[in-house]
């Protein structure tokens, strides 16, 4: 269904514009996708957390995590029941751990250093990790996202060891080892993911 409409618009958009050729349609077909299939997987999830009581904290994970995975990468599953599992793990999943474990003094302290210690290890040998669909092949582009990562992860778990809000501190903490725990090889091979730079460069 998703596909048919997306197909009607993507048709649509080039009859009122002919100069779009086809590598363009493509590009345009898989936007519409993304857009169109992401907006029901986002209602179910929100539905999912609130039934769960933990709709704000999921709110706040994505907030969270979000601008990191975008610029880090990760898995991305290849159906839309996958997706959703993956994505309530990723964020409600976050939420959950924030909202019942609680890290205090020296254990909070020892806890972000070893996880941003990891984190950072992952992010120099996986990120950005791309998808044989939207490979990432330009090396300037690949640093780019790489530094943004290291960047942005830094400053959250800053915020993390710094802010009097055990929840925010445990999300931010645990929702970020699950993202990059995403990008690792492991998970690829799991989940049958491929790194979309290696495809294409051996090919």
């Amino acid at each position: 269904m998703i596909d048919k409409i997306c197909t009607f618009l993507t048709n649509k958009i080039r009859k009122e514009m002919p100069e779009i050729d086809d590598e363009r349609a493509e590009i345009i077909m898989y936007g519409l996708q993304n857009i169109i299939g992401e907006l029901p997987k986002g209602v179910i999830i929100l539905f999912i957390a609130y039934l769960l009581g933990i709709l704000k904290l999921t709110l706040i994970a994505v907030l969270i995590i979000a601008p990191y995975r975008v610029f880090s990468g990760g898995v991305h599953m290849k159906s839309h029941l996958g997706c959703i599992v993956a994505t309530l793990i990723i964020y409600s999943g976050s939420a959950l751990i924030g909202k019942y474990v609680v890290l205090l003094g020296t254990v909070k302290y020892g806890t972000a250093l070893l996880t941003w210690i990891f984190c950072m290890i992952m992010i120099k040998l996986y990120a950005p990790a791309d998808t044989e669909n939207v490979p990432i092949l330009r090396k300037k582009e690949r640093k780019q996202k790489q530094i943004f990562s290291y960047i942005i992860l830094t400053i959250e778990f800053v915020i993390a060891i710094t802010i009097n809000n055990p929840t925010i501190t445990s999300i931010i903490i645990f929702g970020d080892l699950i993202q990059t725990i995403t990008l690792t090889r492991f998970v690829y091979k799991i989940t049958d993911n491929k790194y979309g730079y290696e495809v294409y460069a051996n090919s």
